[in-house]
């Protein structure tokens, strides 16, 4: 593991206002300008423009590079990438040796500093694949370093801060993941005559915490107000202090990160590579949500839990809960949300059971019952899932539509609901006919998103430091 020194994060954060890290930004947004969606610049009359922007790239790079000198060899591989795009016409851009170059999991140190520069595409914002630049900084509290290395096992995961970003990262975007970045395979050093070409290894993926944790406070604060919920203490704190919010965060997000490959998976953990109805994404990523909450009531109920650990445990179960009962269903549109679906969800299964009161227009919870009967949902989830290690593809996808619909009303024009729904064919053919808003926000939700839904649209671009 490369040892780093600890810096002052006022140094760093300076960077923002320091003129090379601006010619940066602007280069960016210059080449941004005039790129195809692929990264390339085919209109040779743009050339002379991509050049200059080029040169002001890399001389900018150079300059920034002694305040991230654990990231050398990256930004040494990221100007020798820029210069070989620029050299071999401005085609589709392969940063296939800077991005193998980049390690931010060897640094997970609290405030260790990232200049990051790639052509790459924004998850939630933009399927361009342009430059962008990042100024972010880690956030490892000593207490998260202690679960991870005793508990939580997670050597991927990478959560950050942001400090300054170039345009695609002002949306909803809360991650950098490598996968994003263009590259071109290619075949491995040393390899065997005829080896197939490969992407290089991703062994890291990064999480904004602190866009999280603002955006969460926002939302949740308003929501809050408006169906005058009343909170315990450590509720109301988290709300007020970005600070407690990120780091509570960066747990939430450690134990969820690593429980995509933990469990009995009748399917491959890496969803995206699979066609299937839009509500098992909603099911894999509440499956994961509700196991740091499980295991955040495990924490706060042992006895040997050490006080740190155990406050933000608490403050997890109240994350997670109010994240996914105001936010998420809210947010995006009824075309096959399923981040929507699982919200929902989570808080018609808590008002079914008693615990989540809607009455006399105020929302009551009662926080004492509360953990067991989401714990019942966890149990729920995890045992279609085992089961469905014995069911053939199909059969899973129907024993998971109805534990939704055990909760939640499908739409009127469901073919599930008309027992229409042709069940031979290729796994897409059945796909497409799943409604696009199968399960159709509530009466409550349509009320609560009349007042909600703008503040929800207002946290786009949101970071911890401008949410101060």
């Amino acid at each position: 593991m490369t040892i780093v020194t600890k810096r002052s994060p006022r140094t760093i954060r300076e960077l923002v206002t320091d003129p090379s890290w601006s010619e940066l930004t602007e280069a960016c947004i210059v080449l941004q300008s005039i790129q195809s969606q692929d990264g390339s610049i085919p209109t040779r009359k743009k050339h002379s423009q991509a050049s200059a922007a080029v040169d002001t790239m890399t001389r900018s790079i150079k300059t920034l590079m002694p305040h991230f000198a654990h990231d050398a060899p990256y930004l040494e591989a990221v100007i020798s990438d820029i210069r070989a795009w620029k050299s071999t016409g401005f085609g589709v851009p392969d940063f296939y040796d800077s991005l193998s170059a980049f390690h931010p999991e060897s640094t997970r140190i609290d405030g260790t500093p990232h200049l990051v520069v790639f052509p790459m595409y924004t998850q939630n914002g933009s399927t361009n694949r342009f430059f962008e630049a990042l100024l972010c900084e880690t956030i490892w509290p000593d207490f998260v370093d202690a679960l991870e290395s005793e508990h939580y096992s997670n050597a991927l995961f990478i959560p950050v801060r942001f400090l300054d970003y170039t345009p695609g990262y002002d949306s909803n975007s809360a991650v950098l993941f490598p996968e994003s970045v263009a590259v071109t395979p290619r075949v491995p050093v040393g390899a065997e005559d005829g080896a197939a070409a490969q992407l290089p290894a991703f062994r890291w993926g990064a999480i904004f915490a602190d866009r999280e944790a603002a955006r969460f406070r926002k939302v949740v604060t308003h929501a809050v107000e408006i169906t005058k919920l009343e909170l315990p203490a450590d509720a109301h704190t988290l709300l007020d202090d970005q600070s407690l919010t990120e780091k509570t965060f960066v747990m939430w997000d450690l134990i969820h990160d690593r429980t995509h490959m933990r469990g009995d998976l009748p399917f491959d953990p890496f969803m995206i590579k699979q066609r299937m109805p839009f509500y098992l994404y909603g099911l894999e990523e509440l499956r994961c949500d509700l196991t740091a909450f499980r295991e955040c009531v495990s924490m706060v109920r042992a006895k040997d839990t050490d006080p740190t650990t155990r406050r933000h445990a608490q403050l997890v179960l109240y994350a997670v809960v109010f994240d996914r009962i105001f936010r998420f269903p809210l947010t995006g549109s009824r075309v096959r949300n399923y981040d929507s679906v699982a919200g929902q969800l989570l808080f018609a299964w808590l008002h079914q059971r008693g615990v989540l009161q809607w009455r006399d227009t105020q929302l009551t919870i009662d926080w004492e019952g509360l953990p067991d009967v989401v714990v019942e949902l966890s149990d729920r989830i995890n045992t279609l899932y085992w089961r469905s290690i014995d069911r053939p593809k199909v059969v899973h996808w129907l024993a998971a539509h109805e534990l939704i619909a055990e909760v939640l009303s499908p739409h009127p024009a469901s073919q599930f609901l008309s027992g229409k729904i042709r069940l031979e064919g290729a796994p897409s053919e059945i796909t497409d006919q799943v409604h696009d808003d199968e399960f159709p926000l509530s009466m409550f939700y349509e009320a609560l998103g009349k007042k909600l839904t703008p503040t929800v649209a207002a946290t786009i671009g949101i970071t911890g430091l401008n949410a101060l």
